[in-house]
């Protein structure tokens, strides 16, 4: 698997290549502002592109911009964002544009070398990952909705669908059975009236109704 990394820190740059190499990615090119993430994707095609949502040179947006557009150009280009703070304006702004092969991840949570890798590999391999603490901000500017219908237990596991978890990684979180799982998340796509569509687009809808996004 191929991996394209923007950081403008050196440091943190050298420590994500490392990390990931460890892991058998295959790193093949390295950027330090999104002028160069951008042409390093057109050129390397990378399974995905893990950006800074900060960098050169105005260190505002440039990251979420920069994704934004390999998203649309690349699509096969799955991006993973990493900031130092939660914002979660980049965070709905990616998910309203898109709803597969998008992480967005606080820097600290590289330190979690196994729970990044992890979240590299569910990012390129099509899924969404949000850190937790994002999840919880988008959570305070949600109002009243059909949401309200969900159980408690429903609740739970909507919330750690809207981390990225797989079916098996909420029964082991919740220690409950796969198929407990399973018939929550039919339940939590009944109650929301989610139109009929395959599994994992029904997915996607319920986690951004979730998080009030869209």
């Amino acid at each position: 698997m191929r991996a394209v990394i923007a950081e403008d820190s050196v440091l943190l740059r050298i420590g994500l290549v490392k990390v990931l190499q460890m892991a058998g990615f295959e790193v093949t090119a390295e950027a330090a502002d999104a002028e160069g993430l951008l042409t390093a994707v057109e050129e390397h095609r990378p399974d995905i592109a893990v950006v800074d949502v900060r960098m050169p040179p105005g260190f505002t947006d440039e990251g979420v911009r920069a994704a934004l557009l390999i998203r649309r150009q690349w699509p096969d280009t799955a991006v993973l964002l990493l900031s130092q703070y939660v914002e979660e304006r980049y965070a709905a702004d990616l998910l309203t544009a898109h709803t597969s092969g998008i992480g967005y991840l606080l820097k600290q949570r590289v330190a979690d070398v196994e729970e990044f890798i992890d979240a590299v590999r569910r990012v390129a391999g099509g899924g969404t990952v949000l850190d937790p603490q994002v999840v919880s901000q988008l959570l305070v500017r949600r109002h009243s909705d059909p949401l309200d219908r969900l159980t408690r237990r429903e609740r739970e596991v909507l919330e750690l669908m809207a981390g990225g978890r797989s079916n098996a990684g909420i029964a082991g979180a919740l220690v409950i059975s796969e198929s407990a799982v399973a018939k929550h998340i039919n339940s939590i796509f009944v109650k929301l009236d989610l139109p009929v569509a395959d599994a994992d687009h029904r997915r996607v809808l319920a986690v951004l109704r979730f998080l009030g996004v869209g």
